[in-house]
């Protein structure tokens, strides 16, 4: 196993660990369905995401960096800049065009499809931040990898923020309680549970609010920036109006979800 993957596994499962931990001994709110409902189709659909990706990306990111470097590709490429603006430039730039992507997965009615089972977890915890269909992942995959080859992000920028992108996804989906005080300091610079909640609303107002996975400036800038949910964090209804049972949530069904059209 080559040292990126354990990096890449060691964080994440670090991560995943301490936020389970977490939301045990300190929940936010109460699940509409037990772990054991919905933790197996969720958890299925990730490692056929990840499998998928393999084949379709072996090398993954850094592979499409060192192609672009290789060639003296992208715009990094063509300038010489200090190491630090290179970092903090390559970081900027994936992280508003994750946000990019994840506008067009709402408003872009086949790709909304593939989204939907994201949004259709009727409870918001760490297993709903792994919780993408396969299609999603490569669609994911092939739009990051051109924003990597046409900027000639450096490999090293483009696995670091790989490894950031899975963690704060896991930190803003996390079903914990870290404080109101503590929340208004950190949704400053980065998008918190709190915030990503506002997200995950069964009203599609607030589900078109707080795209962010990382940095929280670009809701702001953008002005789909939503502090609170109208109804609450308590009493708000996460996810779908359909798709809502235990059997919802089984691997078959989630992976089928996209052809389906939601009951009338």
């Amino acid at each position: 196993m080559d040292p990126h993957t354990i990096i890449r596994m060691g964080v994440f499962a670090g991560i995943f660990v301490s936020l389970i931990l977490l939301e045990t001994l300190a929940p936010r709110r109460e699940a509409a369905l037990s772990r054991a409902q919905r933790w197996p189709g969720a958890g299925a659909i990730f490692i056929a995401g990840a499998v998928l990706g393999r084949l379709v990306l072996p090398a993954g990111l850094a592979g499409i960096a060192l192609l672009a470097d290789e060639a003296g590709f992208g715009v990094f490429n063509w300038i010489d800049a200090p190491v630090w603006f290179v970092g903090l430039g390559a970081f900027l730039i994936m992280d508003l065009a994750v946000w990019a992507q994840h506008v067009a997965m709402h408003h872009v009615p086949f790709l909304w499809r593939m989204h939907r089972v994201h949004h259709s977890d009727p409870h918001i915890d760490v297993m709903t931040a792994l919780r993408f269909h396969p299609a999603e992942i490569i669609v994911s995959l092939l739009w990051k990898g051109s924003i990597v080859f046409l900027f000639g992000i450096p490999a090293w920028a483009a696995f670091a923020f790989e490894v950031a992108l899975n963690a704060f996804a896991q930190f803003n989906h996390a079903n914990w309680n870290i404080g109101s005080r503590i929340d208004s300091v950190l949704r400053l610079l980065v998008v918190t549970p709190d915030m990503h909640r506002v997200h995950h609303s069964i009203h599609r107002a607030e589900a078109n609010r707080n795209f962010g996975f990382c940095l929280s400036i670009w809701d702001r800038i953008f002005r789909v920036y939503q502090s609170q949910p109208a109804e609450g964090h308590e009493q708000m209804k996460i996810g779908q109006n359909s798709w809502r049972e235990a059997g919802d949530q089984s691997p078959l069904p989630l992976l089928v979800q996209p052809l389906k059209s939601p009951p009338t």
